[in-house]
């Protein structure tokens, strides 16, 4: 056999290995989704209503309707951020569940602080300390596992559930006691005027901060795969013996690590309140950070991926609200799909460990 010929059998062999695996991480990401889809229109028939029908009123409204996609659109900057904020914290090796606190956090604080600011400043100004506001504040109270992890070497996964739960309710107390609005009988923060916010963009009611959440997430799958930080918390989250053997600042980089995670997901509180809400009540939380997790899971830690997912929940929680109101179910049915999305991931995650092993 000829070395030209050695050659094109050797380059035939590895394009038809990297179309295999890139079709097993396809049928591994859609696979569930698909599954979660059926399994939640058997949930539908046996509670006699058409899934059909159902679905074509989420899509109808999410994906074909201008207002829905707008809408779509709008929840989708929050969204990434949240994704973002996952994807440093996977990567790395933590499991930051604290999300739903974080976000809650930096909103309350933007939400409290940046329409006091607003008349007193100009209005780019004001934005761009509200963001910074609810990123701070998403950072510190994401600290407290952060410590514990780097230098008592608790369970995060402990830490960040127990923070989650203290931030929601503390969040609530800050709004009915600390930052209520005197001037309204809902318990509620003051309201950011529609001027002194985000921009829309191109003259729709789609808020700039779909852009703010891309960028974001964008910049972390740039920073993930293309630094050297981000080399060095690919190295702890893959192994931390031999990160310390490598000469790397362990403890240092999981407060990092935390620290970025959390401020992105107080980011995401700003953005929301920025955007869209202008300001928050009471017992308010759209608990977006634990539905993002499967999500981030599906799509392989991969910041594009995560783009596309996270526009299909969007479309889906949108689209829930119309289908709601014409065929009885709950929109929250939403979580439920999510929640069969879950299983259905693990169950894919399970056999394809299995088949990895028995091809090795």
């Amino acid at each position: 056999m000829s070395t030209q010929t050695m050659t094109e059998t050797g380059s035939t062999d590895r394009f038809r290995a990297k179309l295999q695996s890139m079709s097993g991480v396809l049928l591994m990401s859609l696979g569930p989704v698909v599954a979660a889809f059926i399994l939640s229109g058997i949930i539908l028939l046996i509670l006699d209503v058409n899934p059909f029908s159902y679905y074509g009123y989420v899509f109808g409204r999410g994906l074909l309707s201008p207002t829905g996609v707008q809408a779509t659109l709008t929840r989708m900057g929050p969204l990434l951020l949240i994704a973002a904020a996952l994807i440093v914290a996977f990567r790395a090796g933590i499991w930051n569940l604290g999300g739903d606190a974080q976000f809650l956090i930096g909103a309350v604080f933007c939400a409290a602080w940046t329409p006091l600011m607003a008349p007193h400043v100009p209005v780019w100004l004001g934005l761009l300390a509200g963001a910074a506001i609810s990123a701070v504040f998403g950072g510190i109270w994401a600290l407290v596992p952060a410590f514990l992890r780097a230098y008592q070497g608790l369970n995060e996964i402990i830490t960040t559930l127990m923070m989650n739960f203290l931030g929601i309710s503390f969040a609530s107390v800050l709004v009915k006691l600390v930052f209520l609005d005197p001037t309204t009988t809902v318990p509620q923060t003051r309201t950011l005027a529609v001027d002194d916010r985000l921009p829309t963009l191109f003259g729709t009611t789609i808020s700039s901060g779909l852009v703010i959440g891309l960028i974001a997430i964008l910049g972390v799958h740039f920073m993930m795969t293309r630094t050297a930080f981000g080399l060095r918390l690919r190295v702890v989250g893959g192994n931390a013996s031999a990160a310390v053997h490598a000469g790397l600042a362990v403890p240092l980089l999981t407060v990092a690590v935390f620290a970025i995670s959390g401020a992105l997901a107080g980011l995401s509180g700003g953005v929301a309140i920025l955007g869209q809400y202008g300001n928050v009540r009471a017992d308010w939380n759209p608990g977006y950070s634990l539905a993002v997790v499967p999500l981030v899971f599906l799509a392989r830690f991969n910041g594009f991926a995560a783009i596309g997912f996270v526009a299909l929940f969007s479309i889906l929680s949108i689209g829930a609200e119309s289908a709601a109101r014409r065929t009885g179910i709950p929109n929250y049915f939403t979580l439920v799909t999510i929640g069969i999305l879950l299983v259905m991931l693990a169950i894919s995650e399970y056999y394809g460990a299995k088949r990895q092993k028995a091809g090795a």
